[in-house]
């Protein structure tokens, strides 16, 4: 990596940091920003510098997207989206194909780690599921992979719930 690399790497783990109140667990970088050029999703290490699993790939940064997916679950969105993955054949198909696609992007993050549990956290689907798991768990997580990863059509049709998308003004903006 260059100096400027590095320098941009910094700049937006520590916008990061601002948007979350935190400093990030296992962030490897940015892969959605939002239209003010400032993170929006990040991507994150299967496993923190301690070795400690963490379960979420694709991390929604943004506190309007975060903010919007909040009432989202707090309307009843994670039983609704649950239900409907179970009887829509389509919305199935979608969240089978991203939990697999998951399990092959951690373990390519991985790189050969298998941090304090020995590699188990490299089976986990979108969000932490694990096989057979019935229910989405956290509609952020699928939100981010998303957005993360086009194609996803049941995170597709999660995001499009979230009108507006994106704010007319960028949360890190000292009025946001």
């Amino acid at each position: 990596m260059d100096a400027d690399a590095d320098a941009d790497a910094d700049a937006d783990r520590a916008d990061v940091a601002r948007q979350i109140g935190r400093e990030p667990r296992a962030f490897r970088r940015v892969v959605v920003r939002c239209p003010f050029g400032r993170p929006a999703v990040t991507e994150q290490s299967p496993y923190d510098l301690h070795g400690e699993p963490f379960p979420t790939t694709y991390y929604v940064t943004c506190r309007h997207l975060v903010a919007a997916i909040s009432r989202l679950e707090a309307a009843g969105g994670v039983e609704r989206w649950t239900a409907a993955a179970h009887d829509d054949a389509e919305l199935a198909a979608s969240l089978a194909a991203a939990h697999e696609e998951s399990r092959v992007i951690r373990r390519r993050l991985a790189d050969g780690e298998t941090g304090s549990d020995g590699g188990a956290s490299l089976d986990l689907g979108v969000g932490g599921a694990g096989r057979g798991s019935g229910s989405l768990k956290c509609l952020h997580a699928h939100a981010g992979f998303a957005l993360a990863q086009p194609g996803y059509e049941l995170g597709r049709r999660i995001v499009a719930e979230l009108e507006p998308l994106w704010p007319d003004h960028c949360c890190l903006d000292p009025s946001g």
